[in-house]
């Protein structure tokens, strides 16, 4: 009989990893801030009104982390270019029949339950590259629609870029309303994003979890038994 060992394979570099955490903190907490701004706390204060600008440092802080998920996304399409096989931009995409098939599959034994044999993949399977491709394609939506709103009340160079998106979507309101919207796709991606980590490094056992801290995961080779 043949019996499986265990081998160590280094998957996500640095840049991958501080891109992981760093994009996962922006938009904690602009999900956070985005939310105050758009439904307050009525806090009462009980001291001079001109030194209770909390909301004022929502909106900062909601604009800084806007900034800093900005570019840690440029950051990402360019190491897509320029790391290594599993960062690669090909991985996102499905261009390939058999990428296609393993998606299909994926649904099978992850949604729908309907097979019990995991799909074992060293980086992003096939269904998890397609999802990030369609959150990345979010991630430029919600910055686009929140530079373009901002870009009223900033003279900034990047926010004035995007000017041109809020009389195309019909004006401050309607922007307004779909970026509101996005925040709650994010919201629910997250905690599908979260579950799934969890169950596939329950059910797999190969330090998912732990592969986005220190970069490696462990996989299974099948080994040839010495001869008794």
């Amino acid at each position: 009989m043949e019996r499986n060992s265990i081998r160590r394979v280094y998957v996500w570099q640095l840049p991958v990893r501080f891109y992981h955490w760093l994009n996962a903190l922006t938009v904690t907490t602009s999900v956070i801030t985005g939310y105050l701004i758009g439904k307050p706390l009525a806090i009462q204060l009980g001291r001079e009104a001109s030194f209770g600008y909390w909301f004022g440092t929502v909106r900062f802080i909601h604009f800084l982390a806007a900034f800093v998920f900005f570019f840690n996304f440029l950051f990402r399409i360019y190491w897509g270019f320029a790391g290594n096989r599993y960062a690669d931009w090909k991985n996102f995409i499905p261009t390939r029949r058999k990428q296609w098939k393993e998606v299909g599959q994926i649904l099978k034994v992850d949604v729908l339950q309907a097979e019990g044999k995991p799909i074992e993949s060293v980086g992003h399977n096939s269904l998890a590259g397609l999802t990030y491709f369609l959150t990345f394609l979010a991630f430029l939506f919600q910055s686009v629609t929140g530079f373009g709103m901002y870009s009223a009340m900033s003279n900034a160079w990047l926010p004035r870029l995007f000017a041109w998106i809020v009389p195309l979507m019909g004006g401050d309101f309607a922007v307004r309303q779909w970026h509101h919207m996005m925040m709650w796709f994010f919201i629910i991606f997250s905690m599908v994003h979260v579950y799934l980590v969890f169950y596939h490094d329950y059910v797999e056992g190969r330090g998912i979890l732990s592969s986005m801290a220190g970069g490696w995961k462990f996989i299974e080779k099948e080994v040839q038994p010495k001869a008794e």
